[in-house]
């Protein structure tokens, strides 16, 4: 039996049982310092972590909204301006064409203008040639009225009224004429 005893002494794979009893008081110290120091720091990291990253979603949550926002109000604005742009364009046209209708306005006052000046200077020219036709009427009358009659007939006064009196005779005649 002694042989026996001193085979399984000699085990290598049953401990001896004051190795045992050291062993699990040591696991015991080192599971009670484990869990009363290393646990709470554990968990406060992981807690600070988790808070952490839900701090930074929630962040990035907002940052997100305010991005949408943002992009809201500058599609609002960039409506308003091209309904801006939109409006002065029209105006623009609208001012175009005023001026364009008051350009032609002008030009054709001015060209009713010019007109009636062409109008009223050909009348001038027509009544000075009409005098100066009439002045040489009358001259060319009297001379060949001297060279019939075979006296002078240089008297201002009868000059004027035999001219007068041909002239008349010869509107007479054209109205007769042309009626």
């Amino acid at each position: 039996m002694y042989a026996l005893a001193a085979e399984e002494a000699a085990n290598p794979l049953l401990p001896h049982p004051a190795e045992l009893v050291i062993g699990g008081l040591s696991f015991l110290v080192v599971l009670f310092f484990v869990g009363r120091l290393l646990v709470p720091r554990i968990q406060k990291t992981l807690e600070m972590r988790t808070e952490a990253i839900e701090g930074g979603l929630k962040k990035a949550e907002e940052a997100q909204a305010e991005a949408q926002r943002t992009l809201e109000d500058y599609r609002a604005k960039l409506a308003e301006a091209r309904h801006e742009a939109a409006r002065m364009r029209e105006e623009a046209r609208e001012q175009a064409a005023q001026i364009k209708a008051e350009l032609r306005e002008e030009a054709q006052a001015e060209a009713r203008r010019l007109i009636e000046a062409a109008h009223a200077q050909i009348e001038a020219d027509r009544q000075q040639a009409f005098t100066q036709l009439r002045a040489e009427l009358g001259r060319l009358s009297i001379e060949l009225a001297s060279r019939i009659v075979g006296e002078s007939l240089e008297d201002q006064a009868r000059q004027t009224g035999v001219v007068d009196r041909f002239l008349d005779e010869l509107e007479s005649a054209g109205e007769a004429a042309v009626r």
